[in-house]
């Protein structure tokens, strides 16, 4: 392996003997014969992740992302293939994981830290920064089963950091416990990525889009993608509702236009451009979006807060349709969801959509207060109600806006205040 790696997985494969009852166990001894079947919770990974790189981890449940990572840091051994570590690994994976239970707080923290390769003395002069970090008081003198879930993270990811480690591994534990300290752990996040390796599992796609230079998606054991967070995101979104992924073909959609009653010489709706990502059932497609200044009427991709805006959408139908919902989204530039909206939560009820007829569909709505930069819009129709529905086209980024700037000054965040004032009361 490369200086320039820090971890590198080869033909990975985790395999478990399951039996039907703990008798079967005993059986296959004595009887040479075999009671069990195998399961393969991880089958022939490869992959690897560079030095000062923040790699995000996706599956859903029970897909291996669990199992990956305790052979990473140890706990489990593979069945087969390798695994090779460039540098000191410090993981904090599901609660409970590497502390025990009857030991106090700080008695884990000298535990850890030993496990690490530390001598008391070094663990000694980091001990005061675990504490700072975790802030749980007298806490740290009792037993760890004693701690609520939040305590004990609070504790376990102090240790993980402080101990100065060359690969940060972080697991789902970060969900629980208060939004500050959530916030305080990504503000340290946000430090580490500059001079350490991580890799980050998580269900939450904007904390991957925000933190992870790359992802890697795992399914049933075997690494099904990897790519940019925005590309693997839409895949995994699509993934995830049972909708399929493809690009978007401007030619297949003038094709099928075809067959349809077209409207769109009415209300001049330009066609989505080729190759855009997109996810449905192909009851029916979008091809065409435009956004429109109301007052002139001009077709615009430069905004300003406050603006009021038309989005037209244009949808051929090709399956009868009943309670339709059609919506859009805005995302900033890395994918991640500022604001949404659909005829359902507007009230607006659409009984059912013809076969062979092309729709042309309206929002009209004032442009949120957002600071400047790029944001884009993706349209979507689906059917059913807003809690229960089904995808059937879902174009990613159809319009990519440029937000004006409001005032002299660049501010850091997304919105910006409107209307404020301010003054000097003593």
């Amino acid at each position: 392996m490369g200086i320039d790696k820090s971890i590198e997985v080869v033909d990975l494969t985790k395999e478990y003997k399951l039996y039907n009852k703990p008798t079967d166990r005993i059986k296959e001894a004595f009887l040479n014969r075999n009671y069990h079947k195998r399961f393969k919770a991880l089958d022939g990974i490869s992959f690897h992740v560079n030095s000062d790189e923040c790699v995000g981890i996706i599956g859903k449940n029970g897909s291996g992302k669990s199992t990956l990572l305790k052979i990473l840091t140890g706990v489990l051994s593979p069945s087969s293939g390798s695994v090779t570590i460039n540098g000191r690994i410090s993981a904090l994976l599901e609660l409970g994981a590497g502390f025990n239970p009857d030991f106090t707080g700080m008695e884990n923290i000298y535990l850890n830290g030993t496990i690490m390769g530390y001598s008391k003395s070094e663990i000694d002069a980091k001990v005061d920064d675990i504490l700072d970090f975790a802030d749980i008081g007298d806490f740290i003198n009792q037993p760890v089963k004693t701690y609520s879930s939040g305590m004990f993270v609070r504790l376990a990811f102090a240790v993980a950091i402080n101990v100065d480690p060359d690969i940060l591994i972080i697991d789902e534990a970060l969900s629980v416990g208060d939004l500050r300290f959530q916030q305080k752990c990504y503000r340290k996040i946000d430090e580490l990525k500059k001079s350490k390796t991580i890799i980050f599992v998580s269900h939450d796609m904007s904390v991957i889009n925000k933190y992870c230079d790359r992802v890697i998606w795992i399914n049933e054991g075997v690494l099904k993608d990897e790519g940019s967070p925005s590309e693997i995101s839409k895949k995994y979104q699509a993934f995830m509702i049972g909708a399929e992924y493809r690009k978007y073909s401007l030619q297949e959609a003038r094709i099928q236009e075809q067959a349809s009653s077209s409207n769109q010489d009415l209300f001049e709706i330009d066609d989505l451009p080729d190759e855009l990502d997109m996810m449905g059932d192909d009851k029916a497609l979008i091809t065409g979006i435009t956004l429109k200044d109301v007052l002139t009427d001009q077709k615009i991709n430069v905004v300003e807060t406050s603006q009021q805006l038309n989005l037209l959408i244009r949808i051929d139908i090709f399956e009868k349709i009943e309670n339709p919902i059609i919506g859009f989204s805005l995302k900033d530039r890395l994918g991640n969801m500022i604001a949404q909206t659909n005829s359902y939560f507007l009230g607006e009820r659409i009984t059912e959509l013809e076969p062979g007829q092309n729709y042309v569909f309206s929002f009209e709505f004032y442009f949120p207060s957002l600071n400047h930069g790029q944001y884009t819009i993706s349209p979507a129709i689906a059917s059913g109600t807003q809690e229960d529905h089904v995808q059937h086209s879902w174009v990613h980024d159809a319009i990519v806006l440029q937000v004006l700037p409001v005032g002299y000054e660049d501010l850091s965040g997304i919105i910006h205040f409107n209307d404020v004032t301010f003054s000097v009361l003593i």
